[in-house]
């Protein structure tokens, strides 16, 4: 089969200056991509320009970048408009026998079904407006635009969240869900590990990294004043935290390690006690994906979409205000909620999501 997805925003940039960086290879799309390439499909990968890395790489499989045009409108970081997505779906719509776009908020997912009905998948992630000029824009879309040009598309969600909110605009929503996926063969997991918690966060407000800061050092006071924080990521509120850290005389017990790569990161995160979440806004984070593949469990706010499935089988806690003695009771249950992640991580292949969408063009 030959497998067209078009993804402009490759990774998550907090404002309209986007940082380039060095590779995709640790990006989920990547990984998604390589799983239809390594199960015998051809594939083609589009991303934005802006996000194209500052290195040079070679891929298994062909990897395009298109211009973002209209950028003081469109901005490539939220809302990027690539116009040759209808030009080159229109002319190779025969070649390819499935198209997968990013989310229904999306001129280039309007323009690759517009172009190719049958054969686009629209991939959808957001389970409310965005909240950008007062919803507004958001509202118009999926009232007027979704109703109108999009309404037959075909829609998969990647949360029951995210489902329940866009099949009221598009009739035509798969009743399946399918969530991000990991790549197994690169995250592997481990049932040991260290003295130690985790964070994978940009180190930017609605993160709310003080507020777990705070928790930390309440648990290292009443329930072990040996264990370790790595913090792994960069951001505004960097130096900011590390004073906090300093004022609450947990600074000898906090490592900020920057940012990581996968291969830099993964010794950390299959060995941490748990995933620390403390997020005010996000949907589905990859970061949780990640965790629960090597057999991490996670200890977050409600406010992910992952957390419904985080409660349902059991994979650490989610609540919406967690504190130190949540941090005690994944420590003290750990055996739990490691085998219960060790069971769940095979759910999260990529290879896996690939055999789903290919169920779903049936």
């Amino acid at each position: 089969m030959k497998v067209l997805v078009i993804n402009p925003i490759m990774y998550t940039s907090e404002t309209k200056n986007i940082k380039r960086a060095a590779s995709i290879k640790d990006t989920m799309m990547y990984d998604f991509c390589l799983a239809f390439h390594e199960m015998g499909h051809s594939v083609t990968l589009v991303g934005g320009e802006p996000f194209k890395p500052t290195k040079s790489e070679t891929y298994p499989f062909e990897v395009l970048w298109w211009e973002c045009k209209c950028q003081k409108v469109c901005m490539p970081h939220c809302l990027p408009f690539m116009p040759e997505t209808y030009r080159y779906v229109k002319q190779h719509r025969t070649e390819y026998d499935l198209i997968i776009t990013s989310e229904v908020f999306s001129l280039n997912s309007l323009m690759a079904y517009r172009a190719a009905p049958d054969k686009t998948i629209i991939w959808h992630e957001l389970a409310k407006h965005n909240a950008i000029m007062k919803k507004i824009p958001s509202k118009i879309w999926y009232g007027v635009i979704a109703r109108l040009f999009m309404r037959n598309a075909k829609v998969v969600a990647r949360s029951v969240e995210a489902r329940n909110f866009v099949k009221k605009y598009c009739m035509n929503t798969d009743v399946n869900v399918i969530d991000h996926g990991v790549n197994l063969d690169k995250f592997k997991a481990s049932t040991e590990k260290d003295n130690s918690f985790v964070v994978c966060s940009q180190l930017i407000e609605r993160k709310k990294i003080d507020g777990i800061l705070e928790k930390f050092a309440k648990y290292l006071d009443l329930y072990n004043s040996t264990c370790r924080l790595y913090i792994i990521g960069e951001g505004e509120l960097k130096e900011k935290l590390q004073r906090m850290a300093q004022t609450w005389g947990i600074a000898p017990n906090v490592i900020f390690t920057g940012k990581m790569t996968h291969d830099e990161l993964l010794p950390i995160l299959s060995k941490s006690k748990a995933l620390l979440v403390n997020t005010v806004k996000d949907n589905n984070m990859i970061s949780i994906v990640e965790a629960i593949a090597v057999g991490t469990p996670i200890v977050t706010t409600d406010v992910p979409l992952n957390s419904t499935y985080i409660k349902d089988y059991h994979l650490g806690i989610a609540k919406k205000q967690w504190d130190e003695s949540d941090l005690n009771d994944v420590v003290s249950n750990s055996e739990m909620y490691i085998e219960n992640c060790m069971k769940y991580r095979y759910k999260l292949s990529t290879k896996q999501r690939v055999e789903q969408f290919l169920e779903v063009k049936k």
